[in-house]
């Protein structure tokens, strides 16, 4: 009869047994998300278990050392901190030997490291899975003699089940965060390829990679090649900006990494003499080399409050994205220098256009028996198109209009050489011819290789009604007298090309009423989307239709058909009328 009562006491104990069990297996398989997994692992134990203070170490291969991955009742300085060797202390030596070890007084074992005064009993199990250790259970109690062989015994067989979970919960999150990674790339290459403007770029980077590796500090620096240093270009620390100063290339972590073109890791920032102080609680830092077609143009660096935080995980999925990141970052940082230069092109072709602005006015100055009228359109902001007139004191006038080759500000730089001589010249050789070979010697002693200025010059007599005129390579002028076009033939060679050069004179009769046209090639050779010329035809039909007209409105008719033939000019317009009163 007794022994049928202890029967029953046991198969109802193994019945229990196997319950709770069966639980264990049920709770730790419901989840592969680690940090539930290892709560609802606390919990459980303590259900039959009680414990004052529980820790769930977990062991690293790389490091080759036991860190808390969970726990209860441990201050936080210790959950952070606490790096076990195998062999050290109790946990290590458990780890070590693969076999739980329970101490009933930890005041008489050597091995106890002491996180808390108040414990008395600990016991550490070791897990195991697929013949690897996983880590340690680590159960505490303030009282002596706390656990007995019974609950190491059970202990065993709750971690056995636990390991495999655990180890199934790691190996998911790596799946996870590669699957990430992988999801992150897609999504690298083609935001990041669309973003130009740096500052932005480097704040997306962030955040990005905020989203992969929870990071404390993050800073990508830019490689000075002058200065043989790496410039601080953006860093963040708490969501906050902050500065950091220029790293010399080889010096820092940073410079390391930039030197050697590899990923530096640091595990303790204390124990490496290479680390520079910026932040006292960083104890862990990785930097990774931006390389953009063989070339160090950066670092990118993160920084941790966690001694060995960054994993090999980490490095592999920093390494993936170093490359498209770099590629990003140098795209940007060309598109900001590209886009520097044309603010400062631009500030330049302002201050030149307001230079030339006042060199050559829109409003033409009173000509004694000329109505008179120009307008010039630069095709680039500037213009290579000249024109002046200089009166002489008996009341003559001397007219100027050219064209200097190319276009742009060079042209423009060579026509201001072209107006300083003009008037240097000009009040003193009166006759055009005579001024021609003044202006053309002035060039070819001055020579600019692939520059020349084309060039017409008329000296109008109003009291004659006399034109008198020569030409270096210019268009020549349109003559309107009763509607019709009248033929003027005069020619010569540009200035600045050939050397003792002499140029003929041409005398015009004037009429009142006759209308005299100037204009530059960019009239002429002015293109419609299916690449016609506007040409001279077109331009004396505009001109015989509005000859009447004064020669303001004549100018607004031609550029109003120019504008109708096509909006888009490639080359200076410019167009002078003189019409003789």
């Amino acid at each position: 009869m007794q022994a049928s009562r202890k029967a029953a006491v046991r198969f109802r104990e193994r019945s229990e047994l196997l319950d709770f069990l069966l639980e264990v297996s049920a709770v730790t398989s419901a989840t592969l998300d680690l940090d539930h997994l290892l709560a609802n692992v606390a919990a459980i134990v303590h259900k039959v278990l009680p414990y004052d203070l529980f820790a769930i170490l977990l062991y690293s291969e790389r490091r080759r050392d036991l860190r808390i991955r969970y726990a209860v009742g441990h201050r936080d300085e210790v959950v952070r901190n606490l790096s076990i060797a195998l062999g050290e202390g109790i946990t290590g030596s458990a780890a070590l030997r693969r076999e739980p070890v329970l101490v009933d007084d930890v005041r008489n074992d050597p091995r106890y490291l002491n996180t808390a005064d108040v414990v008395r009993t600990e016991m550490a199990m070791p897990m195991t899975a697929r013949g690897q250790l996983v880590g340690v259970i680590d159960l505490q109690s303030t009282r002596v003699n706390a656990y007995s062989e019974y609950d190491r015994a059970l202990l065993r067989l709750i971690a056995a089940r636990v390991a495999i979970q655990i180890d199934n919960a790691r190996l998911y999150r790596r799946v996870d965060r590669q699957n990430r990674t992988l999801k992150t790339l897609v999504h690298i290459s083609h935001e990041f390829s669309s973003i130009l403007d740096l500052n932005e770029l480097l704040s997306t980077i962030a955040n990005t990679m905020r989203g992969l590796i929870n990071y404390d500090a993050f800073s990508i620096l830019l490689v000075d090649q002058e200065a043989k240093a790496l410039r601080h270009r953006f860093s963040i620390r708490y969501d906050e900006r902050v500065n950091i100063d220029n790293v010399p290339l080889g010096k820092g972590i940073t410079g390391a990494a930039a030197e050697s073109r590899e990923v530096v890791r640091v595990h303790d920032t204390n124990k490496d003499p290479r680390y520079i102080a910026s932040h006292p609680d960083i104890r862990s830092e990785v930097a990774v080399p931006l390389i953009a077609q063989d070339r160090v143009v950066g670092v990118m660096d993160l920084e941790s409050n966690r001694v060995g935080f960054f994993t090999d995980d980490h490095v592999r999925t920093l390494a993936l994205l170093a490359h498209q990141i770099a590629s990003s970052v140098e795209n940007a940082r060309l598109y900001e220098e590209l886009a520097t230069r044309e603010r400062r092109m631009e500030d330049d072709l302002a201050a030149a256009r307001e230079l030339q602005r006042v060199l050559m006015p829109d409003t033409c100055p009173d000509i004694v028996g000329l109505d008179s009228a120009v307008k010039l359109r630069p095709a680039r902001g500037i213009s290579g198109d000249i024109y002046d007139i200089f009166e002489h004191r008996d009341g003559q006038t001397l007219i100027t209009f050219g064209d200097v080759s190319g276009k742009g500000a060079a042209a423009a730089l060579y026509g201001g050489l072209m107006g300083g001589l003009l008037r240097t010249l000009a009040p003193r050789r009166r006759r055009p011819a005579e001024l021609m070979r003044a202006l053309n010697e002035a060039l070819i002693e001055r020579k600019v290789e692939a520059r020349y200025v084309t060039l017409f010059v008329a000296l109008w007599d109003p009291a004659a009604r006399q034109m008198v005129m020569a030409n270096a390579g210019a268009l020549p002028p349109m003559i309107c007298r009763g509607g019709e076009i009248l033929k003027v033939r005069i020619e010569g060679v540009p200035l600045g090309l050939l050397d003792n050069r002499e140029y003929e004179e041409v005398s015009f009769q004037a009429e009142s009423g006759d209308t005299i046209v100037l204009y530059s090639d960019g009239v002429t050779d002015h293109l419609n989307p299916a690449g016609q010329e506007f040409g001279r035809g077109r331009l004396a039909t505009v001109i015989r239709t509005h000859c009447a007209l004064p020669a303001s409105k004549i100018v607004a008719q031609i550029l109003a058909e120019l504008d109708k033939f096509s909006k888009v000019a490639f080359d200076d317009q410019t167009v002078f009328v003189l019409k003789v009163k």
